[in-house]
């Protein structure tokens, strides 16, 4: 919960289940979230000491590609939804591939695993009876934010942001587009309305105005304030996101990143981004925690890390889903390479989270090519952002300054923005960007010779990823 100035007055989380049921397939639970979120709810207004009544708006933020399928009439989902980093699908991009030149004019997205369209067309082909029911109405598609606008105002609706995360939406009309439906297979009759990020969309059962939705990253971007073209931020979670706003004109990426739709206002024109979308970052934490049991909890990880003075020539590429941007090789695995008698936990806990930076850097590099201006800031929100290890890895290989803003939950603050927007708690973007204050800031701090050997390690590490996956 967020005040005027937009800041943080109350709190409530609770940690859902991961599911892996088989290697590269990940689920959650759609009604686990649900109920989560129900309980959330009444913890942040309990926390805040406030009744619904005092609440002026409530905006959604969500991971984007989750898929989600239920029964129109129960409500009730009709499978696991099947999350972002899921693989399974890969089979199906064969089919896909020659359609692949369609997809980025279009949808400014390659054929992968990671977007919702193909879930969808497994989850249709792999349950009997479901393609029927879904081409009559009866069985409906959302992302995460689709499934709680429904729980909690009945309504059947997306945003733009999510959207376009989809292979199914047109980046020019903001609508779904019947050429790539077909291509895909996915009946128009189950998805949702297309509306702005930034609208009441109802109200819950409280009154409270449901009032803005935004995928992760582009509300990250719009609590970052990024509202100006150029203005880039990245946000540190289970995956890692850079965003740079492009104004009102789309930008088509010539080096592996995406064309998506940062955020759209009312009625007024979309604002456009381009996007590297890294797959893990922040998980890779938890699995050295709940796979390995190096650390009991995430934070340990610096601590673990900083009792080595640096990686001790180990190096760590976290391809468990594949390689995302701007290398897009869903054939590639996880390595650590390097490996030799004289590496410890505390080498591993270092390589890790340099992992994090090193993929970052590829992602800078290929933002720097498509928009033709070196980024010369990085704004970092996140939860991985109070990792201050990470922050000087950061700065160190991308040789710029990387700032933390007060608030580094911005993917949050950006739903509440947006939310407040649509109600007229805030009059427009100027009075956000007051909002705006910086907690730290790190800079390069290692010898160009040390940060070009570093780097040369880690494309190396990279390299061996790749085609490890053969059929």
């Amino acid at each position: 919960m967020f005040d005027h100035r937009g800041n943080i007055i109350s709190v409530a989380q609770r940690e859902h289940r991961q599911i892996y049921p088989r290697p590269g397939w990940v689920e959650h639970d759609a009604e686990e979230i649900w109920q989560a979120v129900r309980v959330v709810l009444a913890d942040a207004v309990s926390g805040a000491g406030l009744r619904p009544g005092e609440i002026v708006a409530l905006g959604i933020t969500n991971q984007r590609e989750t898929t989600v399928l239920w029964d129109r009439r129960t409500g009730r989902p009709v499978a696991p939804a099947i999350v972002w980093q899921d693989t399974r699908t890969d089979t199906l991009l064969h089919e896909l591939a020659d359609h692949a030149e369609l997809f980025r004019e279009r949808a400014g997205l390659p054929p992968a695993t990671y977007f919702s369209g193909p879930k969808i067309r497994w989850l249709l082909d792999e349950t009997p009876g479901l393609r029927a029911r879904a081409e009559r109405g009866d069985v409906l598609f959302g992302t995460i934010d689709s499934w709680l606008i429904w729980n909690l105002t009945g309504r059947h609706v997306t945003d733009v942001t999510n959207a376009s995360r989809t292979m199914l939406m047109n980046l020019h009309t903001l609508q779904w587009d019947d050429e790539m439906l077909g291509v895909i297979g996915v009946p128009r009759a189950m998805l949702p309305e297309i509306r702005p990020s930034a609208e009441v969309y109802g109200h819950t059962a409280d009154g409270v105005p449901v009032a803005s939705a935004l995928g992760d990253q582009q509300a990250a971007l719009f609590g970052q304030t990024c509202f100006e073209p150029g203005a880039t931020k990245s946000t540190y979670g289970s995956g890692s996101f850079l965003l740079m706003n492009t104004g009102a004109q789309p930008v088509w990426s010539k080096h592996g990143l995406l064309t998506t739709v940062g955020y759209q206002i009312g009625d007024q024109p979309a604002t456009y981004a381009l996007e590297g979308a890294i797959a893990v970052t922040g998980s890779l934490v938890q699995w050295l925690r709940d796979n390995f049991g190096l650390i009991s909890t995430a934070s340990e990880v610096e601590t673990l890390a900083r009792t080595v003075a640096d990686n001790g020539g180990c190096y760590f590429v976290p391809a468990f889903s594949g390689l995302f941007a701007p290398h897009w090789r869903s054939d590639a695995r996880g390595v650590i390479a390097g490996l030799t008698a004289f590496v410890t936990k505390g080498h591993l806990a270092r390589a890790v989270l340099e992992a994090t930076a090193f993929q970052t850097y590829d992602v800078v590099e290929a933002m720097n090519a498509d928009s033709g201006a070196a980024i010369t800031t990085l704004r970092a929100d996140g939860g991985m952002t109070t990792n201050n290890l990470l922050m000087q890895n950061l700065a160190d290989i991308l040789a710029v300054p990387v700032v933390r803003p007060v608030v580094a939950e911005t993917t949050c603050l950006g739903a509440a923005y947006a939310a407040g927007l649509a109600v007229g708690y805030w009059p427009d973007l100027d009075s956000l960007r007051a909002n705006w204050h910086r907690a730290g800031q790190w800079l390069p701090a290692i010898t160009e010779e040390t940060r070009r050997r570093e780097l040369h390690n880690w494309h190396k590490a990279v390299r061996r990823t790749l085609e490890w996956i053969e059929a």
